[in-house]
């Protein structure tokens, strides 16, 4: 009884460095309010403007615009590492702060007069949301590195990637179906709401014992959070550039933005080619993709990290990559099957199980290969890359789309994944984590009293 006692006090308690399950569930949902205005901006409004015959050039000037915010967030990341409300938590004030300007920026995409004809007033709004996303974003990640131990980091990574696949999927159906009945004004603000309500969560938890939930509540500064929290502007850069050119570092930034290029390629071609080249409506586009995408997503939540655990961080990796280098080109080489529904479904649902696992066991490593010191900086330094690349694969769409036909699109974006596989055979992980523990007995930080 006496232990049943202690599970239930441990279990019942608001703090996140405290409890697995609170940890789990939290970061869970924070994801799904991740994949919220990802599922609206980067694929239900392109599919309602292929829907209303926009050219492949317009759309993927849109999807190019919108990922700016989350290429360029590595700007963002390092004010987190330097500046909190440090009694709040080092990240949790951030995380706060993104949830409401993701429910204002939903908010104002319904002022936008005729947004069809509007497309450089829809850019800016779809900016401001993935600004806030973004935002949200780097907090959230850094928290999770700050609080999550490193042998919980793959399956966490599982639930929360599939967390945010399925919130994709869910604003995905929600939007396009309230577009098309509403409007697209009123649908798009009315999102709001879903955000409105995951601010909740970062209000009623902590990160660390003692900490205010509020700046105006009772609550003082963790040892930890004390201790983490460096102080100046050189520490940080200094930090962040001795870990960013070590080997391993370097080559996982490199396949990272190689990869986002075939993000970006394939999420922008799908809507265009489903849409205008096989005559698909923008909902049965919104249906498939949504099935798809949460079939891998409870796939990746319950499986993608335990395997990244049983089999190693390098082995699936090359697993998932091979796999994707041969589909995509499988796609591009059985052209007279793309008329046949069950094919784009086929292909549509195993890209997505794949990408899904293959992003699972992406970030598992590039958590594994950051410093706590500047965990936040760093690991947005790696998500800019790959948000850099996957700007750039959207933007390639309209300009390849004019120059070939799609079957050799195709050939070019399964280019990708075997050249990110080469490159992530070369990673060393226990060289590069013997290296940080010696860059941290070096570092001797003195907390100033607060």
């Amino acid at each position: 009884m006496q232990k049943d006692k202690k599970y239930s006090l441990k279990f019942n308690n608001s703090f996140l460095s405290e409890n697995t399950v609170l940890r789990y569930v939290t970061f869970s949902i924070l994801y799904i309010a991740q994949g919220i205005p990802e599922g609206i901006t980067y694929f239900a409004i392109p599919a309602w403007l292929a829907m209303n015959n926009k050219s492949p050039m317009e759309i993927a000037s849109f999807v190019a615009v919108i990922g700016i915010p989350w290429s360029f967030k590595v700007l963002i990341a390092p004010l987190m590492d330097r500046y909190t409300i440090l009694s709040m938590g080092r990240k949790r004030p951030w995380v706060i702060l993104g949830q409401f300007g993701l429910i204002a920026s939903f908010l104002s995409i319904g002022l936008i007069n005729d947004p069809l004809n509007n497309l450089n007033n829809l850019m800016i709004a779809g900016f401001f949301i993935s600004f806030f996303g973004a935002l949200q974003d780097v907090a959230t990640d850094g928290m999770a590195i700050d609080v999550i131990p490193l042998n919980q980091q793959a399956r966490a990574n599982g639930l929360m990637w599939g967390a945010k696949i399925i919130g994709t999927s869910v604003s995905l159906l929600t939007g396009t179906t309230l577009i098309n009945i509403l409007g697209f004004n009123t649908a798009i603000a009315s999102m709001s709401i879903g955000t409105a309500f995951i601010i909740l969560v970062p209000i009623c938890i902590r990160e660390r014992p003692g900490e205010k939930l509020l700046p105006w509540t009772k609550g003082k500064v963790s040892k930890e959070s004390k201790k983490a929290q460096l102080k100046s502007w050189g520490k940080i850069f200094k930090s962040l550039f001795k870990v960013s050119f070590l080997p391993s570092s370097l080559l996982l930034g490199v396949a990272l933005f190689i990869l986002g290029i075939m993000y970006g390629l394939i999420d922008t071609m799908l809507p265009i080619f489903t849409i205008q080249e096989l005559g698909w409506t923008n909902t049965t586009y919104s249906q498939l993709l949504s099935i798809t995408t949460i079939i891998g997503g409870l796939f990746g939540m319950f499986a993608g990290g335990a395997m990244v655990d049983i089999f190693g961080k390098k082995k699936m990796l090359s697993i998932y990559l091979m796999f994707l280098v041969i589909l995509i080109s499988a796609l591009a080489l059985f052209s007279v099957l793309w008329g046949n529904d069950k094919i784009i479904f086929g292909f549509t649902l195993l890209y997505y199980l794949a990408y899904t696992f293959l992003t699972i066991a992406t970030f598992a490593a590039a958590m594994a290969l950051c410093w706590k010191t500047v965990s936040a900086t760093q690991f947005t330094l790696y998500m800019a890359l790959s948000n850099m690349g996957r700007a750039f694969g959207s933007g390639l769409v309209g300009t390849l789309k004019e120059q070939m036909d799609w079957d050799y699109v195709f050939i070019i974006t399964a280019i990708s994944p075997l050249i990110a596989l080469i490159i992530l055979r070369f990673l060393n992980f226990s060289k590069h984590l013997k290296t940080i523990k010696e860059f941290s007995n070096l570092i001797i930080i003195k907390p100033k009293a607060i």
